[in-house]
């Protein structure tokens, strides 16, 4: 269905929008798209980097445990 659109479609569904919302409603959501994204970016990273944190803590710590008697 919308392998067809093309780059006339978008600019025709472009067109639409920006006439039936505003300029300054679409410049708006775009601006809180972009917040989005940068921080759904942010989560991943900080995600990646607390995974390899508790992998190198776990290949840090080689101490045997004590057995409990």
């Amino acid at each position: 269905m919308l392998n067809n659109i093309g780059p006339a479609g978008l600019l025709l569904i472009a067109i639409v929008v920006l006439v039936l919302f505003g300029r300054g409603k679409v410049a708006g959501l775009m601006g809180e798209v972009g917040k989005g994204i940068t921080s759904f970016k942010r989560g991943l990273n900080e995600g990646k980097q607390e995974i390899e944190n508790a992998a190198a803590d776990n290949a840090r710590d080689v101490t045997p445990e004590k057995e409990k008697v």
